[in-house]
């Protein structure tokens, strides 16, 4: 290789690592195309207040940590990551779960580090923070909560989130939950909220909720950061029950790449401040929950790193509802059918492939394909009105339905996930660097 070869081959690689330490200070990368065209109007959540600060625990000029203080009351119910290597901030609020609500609470979170597979760091970086906030608060320390996102096995630089509370406590706010919402991303491209307003009785209950997630994206209780709040009055058991139920309808069913976080929380706090007593049994919230609930999971699909298309996979007619399930998550997981979508590719033998590699039942010749309102397949042989332009016009849309039914049965089942395309593959190898 004569010099000038090498010379422009050094010079390339420059430039790239140029590129890739500048989105290393501020990980930002373009907004998704399926973004929603602004962030929600949350409702103010009586008994919580929110501030959000840049600590610059890893990112340059972007807020980093936020805080959430709830008056004296407040009952917390929460679903975490059930990975074998979840971190000690994850393992620190399962152990809080279930305190004594008669004094106040806070949640405290940072993203750019998940102090995950730090060893003893781990533990003693939790204790430092909420020990902490706990002071600056003045709350008992097994009631805050803390959780972390970003990198895996960096020691967490607590001092530099501890040196910030007394900004975040002086700037505690009712109406800065958007704030917060910025505060928890990491590749996100857009803070992710949404909302409900529900009557009980001659009473307003109000329920908001932002969520982080981008990557690392699958199905094992929530595979992200989500936290919801209401002023809704709800014994700590029962919220338990209702959010455990509904995140199985819901973050359970989402999926971007089959990878599952080491972080993975999801809290959900009922102030009581309205005084609106709630039970499993009071339908109207119940409902009203899920939705916020889904919506922040689809926002969350919507954001998947490099994604371009919003894919429901709907499964029908298996035998039971656990089997449908997994031929749906075989499906949105499968690299051929991602990337498929991705090129607007309507290669239904994959769908046909993702089916039978599942481990559920099926048979062959009782399948039934769509792709949305167009008939691909049945009989265990192409569609005799199919025509591949028909497929290839559905595949063109943003949203897209791949719709499955087994024939066997009333087993039945919705799983979103996203296409693969090159741009998860650069977000992802320059997530270190």
């Amino acid at each position: 290789m004569g010099n000038k070869a090498k010379i422009k081959k050094l010079k390339k690689r420059l430039k790239k690592l140029e590129k890739q330490l500048k989105k290393a200070s501020t990980h930002t990368h373009a907004v998704a195309p399926l973004a929603p065209a602004e962030f929600p109007a949350l409702p103010i959540i009586a008994g919580a207040r929110f501030s959000a600060v840049k600590a610059g625990v890893k990112y340059a000029d972007r807020l980093d940590v936020m805080l959430a203080e709830l008056q004296p009351g407040t009952t917390i119910a929460g679903v975490f990551t059930k990975s074998t290597t979840r971190s000690a901030p994850v393992l620190d609020c399962q152990a809080k779960l279930g305190s004594d609500p008669t004094n106040g609470a806070a949640i405290i979170v940072n993203a750019g580090n998940s102090n995950a597979f730090t060893g003893d760091n781990g533990f003693a970086s939790v204790e430092a923070i909420t020990g902490a906030v706990a002071q600056t608060l003045d709350v008992p320390a097994n009631r805050v909560y803390s959780a972390s996102t970003g990198v895996i096995g960096e020691p967490l630089p607590w001092e530099k989130i501890t040196v910030c509370l007394d900004e975040l406590n002086g700037t505690l706010m009712p109406d800065t939950l958007e704030q917060a919402a910025q505060a928890i991303r990491t590749t996100d491209t857009f803070a992710k909220g949404a909302k409900a307003e529900v009557k009980i009785g001659d009473r307003i209950v109000h329920i908001a909720g932002i969520a982080k997630g981008s990557g690392m994206i699958a199905p094992d209780m929530a595979t992200m950061l989500v936290f919801i709040f209401t002023d809704a009055k709800v014994d700590q058991p029962v919220l338990q029950s209702i959010l455990s139920n509904l995140t199985d309808k819901t973050f359970n069913n989402i999926t971007v790449d089959s990878d599952t976080s080491t972080s993975d929380t999801l809290l959900l706090a009922a102030t009581g401040a309205s005084g609106v007593e709630v039970d499993a049994d009071t339908q109207a919230f119940c409902t009203a929950l899920h939705d916020v609930m889904l919506d922040l999971a689809h926002q969350v699909v919507r954001d998947g790193e490099g994604a371009t298309k919003f894919v429901e996979v709907r499964v029908s007619g298996a035998k039971s509802d656990a089997d449908a399930r997994v031929h749906a998550l075989a499906i949105a997981n499968s690299p051929l059918v991602k990337t498929a979508v991705a090129g607007e590719d309507p290669n239904w033998g994959r769908v046909v492939m993702a089916i039978g590699k599942s481990g559920a039942y099926a048979e062959r010749d009782k399948l039934t394909i769509r792709f949305g309102e167009v008939l691909v397949a049945e009989n265990g042989w192409v569609a005799p009105t199919y025509r591949e332009e028909d497929g290839a016009a559905h595949m063109a849309h943003d949203e897209l339905l791949i719709d499955v039914d087994l024939g066997l049965g009333n087993g039945k089942a919705s799983v979103w996930t996203c296409d693969l395309t090159h741009g998860y593959i650069e977000i992802n190898a320059d997530y270190r660097s």
